[in-house]
């Protein structure tokens, strides 16, 4: 019997060694790993740009709408160079790539930091990667079409008799690309927390009792993001990402719960 317990112990730690192995990984594994997402990413948004490309008409229309719709009748957008309509094709077609591979790009990342997790941490690879793809998605969204429309309209409304809006596409690209980038970047904030809240950088009692100082962090972020200066397009923005702060602190005593068990597990 004792010899047996003695295997067991033997064979425990033999597995948890190996495990330990399993983890570890060099420097050079590191960078061949870094190497492989890298490039799955750019072969997948290649893919991606080369179907977007072929609809680039199609993803044109729904990328102009919020202005042609807050344009006066008979308004159209100009280019002022001859490949400058050729280029901003191209960066519309990126763009869309960009957000069509965003789940499988979040997937690469993952795969390139699971090897640094424990075992019962790598389970969160679909949650992480349908979470963080429907809040980027949701972002650009809700940029799309809740706060870019004011903002337009705004813009827009210097328009009269004696003063002509005549728009150049590619600084409305450019304007367009920033606001919804921003917008699906800040809805990314629950998938934050949640892992400066496992380096243990951050908890929920520390989120809640610097919730003041939050939101009027947020409420600076909304008024340099938002490219309107009206304070309704503002508090358009504000007032999701205040919503998504507290989904953060819900987030980050998830994160502290599953820290704690996995820390007693190990005692």
């Amino acid at each position: 019997m004792m010899e047996n317990n003695e295997d067991k112990r033997d064979n425990g730690n033999n597995e948890n060694s190996g495990e330990s192995e399993d983890r570890k990984m060099s420097l050079t594994e590191h960078l061949i790993e870094l190497r492989k997402s890298l490039t799955n990413s750019l072969i997948a948004v290649g893919i991606g740009f080369g179907v977007c490309y072929y609809y680039k008409d199609f993803i044109f229309s729904i990328v102009t709408r919020p202005l042609t719709q807050a344009l006066p009748k008979n308004s159209y957008l100009i280019y002022t160079g001859l490949t400058e309509a050729f280029f901003t094709y191209m960066k519309v077609a990126f763009f869309a790539s960009l957000i069509i591979t965003s789940p499988f790009i979040l997937y690469q990342i993952w795969k390139f930091i699971a090897p640094g997790l424990l075992p019962r941490e790598k389970k969160y690879v679909v949650p992480f990667v349908i979470s963080s793809s429907v809040l980027f998605i949701s972002g650009v969204l809700f940029g799309y079409f809740v706060a870019l429309p004011p903002a337009f309209e705004f813009f827009v409304s210097f328009n009269n008799q004696y003063l002509q809006a005549m728009l150049s596409f590619k600084d409305y690209l450019s304007l367009f690309v920033t606001f919804l980038l921003g917008f699906g970047i800040s809805f990314e904030l629950p998938i934050f927390i949640f892992f400066l809240t496992k380096l243990g950088i951050v908890n929920a009692a520390m989120l809640s009792k610097q919730r003041r100082y939050a939101i009027l962090i947020i409420f600076i972020v909304a008024a340099i993001l938002t490219p309107s200066p009206d304070a309704l397009s503002q508090v358009l923005m504000a007032i999701p990402l205040m919503f998504l702060y507290e989904v953060s602190i819900f987030v980050s005593r998830f994160a502290q719960k599953g820290k704690v068990e996995s820390a007693s597990n190990k005692e």
